[in-house]
């Protein structure tokens, strides 16, 4: 059994996004991401479809070319192979990310 929590030791880094695993299992990943207001937009495109909410803060995110606007609490869904940026975030912002990466297939 593991346990934690998500806002403890959150300090933001200075500059850009702190990435950290909290869960591997099988074909998910679970991750914590800790981002600064000074972050520099990247256009990110993953093999993996990925869930991610924003626990805490605001964020301007582009996905596929469209603008979205996200409070906390508000999640989107990210098929895998979506081009998708983070434009503006907020300092201290707390992401909790889930990748679902495909499922080994069965060797015959």
């Amino acid at each position: 059994m593991s346990t934690g929590n998500l806002f403890a030791d959150a300090d933001a880094p200075v500059q850009g996004e702190r990435f950290e695993t909290l869960l591997t299992h099988k074909n998910l990943v679970v991750e914590r991401i800790l981002s600064s207001a000074a972050t520099v937009p990247m256009e990110y495109v993953q093999a993996q479809d990925e869930w991610v909410a924003l626990l805490q803060g605001e964020a301007t995110v582009e996905v596929a070319g469209e603008t979205i606007e996200l409070r906390a609490g508000g999640y989107v869904f990210l098929p895998a192979g979506t081009p998708h940026t983070v434009r503006r975030v907020s300092q201290g912002a707390i992401w909790l990310a889930i990748h679902l990466h495909q499922a080994p297939t069965p060797s015959d």
